[in-house]
């Protein structure tokens, strides 16, 4: 109530929606949350064991809301962002794409080796790298795939260098980013379950 009362009207205050994995607290929860003067709301707490629990959340949770924007915390696997987007979620924040840079994980899309089984992904660690020409995406138009190639970066991974960090970083960002305006363009052309059916398959 507090934070109502003294945060900057120039800034977005949002109310988090706690819970656990409880329909009963849940629920308690976000209808207090929803009472209050939130410019919008946040699902947070533990979202259960498996995907199968975060959506049974999401479905007690998303019907008592309204139509303030609702985030959707700490949720970034591409597939998660298509089911939750489905269930009413507009946004997400994630360290996924970082993370996974850092740890030689680069995102890809459909059209280019990335599969819901691989979760689209390549390891650029692999050695089948080391001679590889093409940028990370062929499709990506991000500074990274632009400029360097698979067996660059890979070069860079095995030798420590900072900069493929930033690079990796770069082209994981990028490709999020570009993934959320394709997911925003299609809902505003009632295209979505088609974009997610290119994405995922029939699942």
């Amino acid at each position: 109530m507090q934070s109502i009362r003294y945060h900057d009207k120039d800034q977005a205050l949002y109310g988090i929606i706690q819970g656990g994995w409880f329909e009963d607290l849940r629920a308690e929860s976000t209808d207090f949350i929803s009472s209050l003067p939130f410019e919008g709301i946040a699902i947070g707490g533990s979202l259960g064991n498996c995907k199968q629990d975060m959506h049974q959340v999401l479905d007690w949770v998303v019907p008592r809301l309204d139509e303030r924007p609702r985030h959707l915390l700490g949720i970034g696997e591409i597939d998660d962002i298509f089911s939750c987007i489905e269930r009413g979620i507009d946004t997400f924040d994630c360290v996924s794409p970082t993370r996974i840079a850092r740890r030689g994980s680069l995102f890809v899309s459909p059209q280019s080796e990335g599969t819901l089984e691989n979760k689209f992904r390549i390891n650029i660690k692999s050695a089948k790298f080391r001679e590889d020409g093409m940028p990370v995406d062929p499709l990506c138009r991000c500074p990274t795939c632009r400029s360097y190639s698979r067996a660059y970066l890979r070069h860079l991974y095995s030798s420590g260098e900072l900069s493929y960090f930033r690079l990796a970083s770069l082209h994981n960002l990028h490709f999020m980013l570009r993934l959320m305006e394709e997911i925003r363009e299609s809902i505003r052309t009632g295209t979505f379950m088609e974009l997610k059916s290119r994405w995922l398959g029939k699942i």
